[in-house]
């Protein structure tokens, strides 16, 4: 894997990877499950290393850019196998976020 890789690379890498080396895909459903798991354990990070819940026993170990690294690869796969090119719909929702919010954050006297 070289140091700098664009999504659509990383989407290409994680397929032969899941051809390769997984033997094949998860169905849908299970990696919606993979996925939800993953998100929970990036909680559980965010809950004890921000929030006011304390690490139990070798927690502290884990790194929360590894477990992000997790979340984004199970969503590679979801991605993947529904046929979702992850660039373009990630520039589509980054457009449409600019035209819906592009005044609402400033206008927000919350975030001031």
């Amino acid at each position: 894997m070289s140091a700098e890789m664009t999504v659509r690379e990383y989407q290409g890498e994680v397929d032969e990877w899941i051809k390769s080396v997984g033997v094949r895909y998860f169905s849908e459903l299970t990696n919606l499950a993979q996925l939800v798991e993953e998100v929970g354990e990036v909680a559980r990070i965010m809950s004890r290393k921000y929030g006011e819940q304390s690490f139990k026993g070798d927690e502290s170990c884990r790194e929360l850019g590894d477990e992000l690294a997790d979340v984004f690869f199970v969503l590679t796969c979801i991605a993947n196998q529904t046929e979702v090119d992850l660039t373009e719909v990630l520039r589509k929702n980054l457009e449409k976020k600019t035209r819906r919010d592009k005044k609402r954050h400033m206008d927000n006297p919350k975030l001031r």
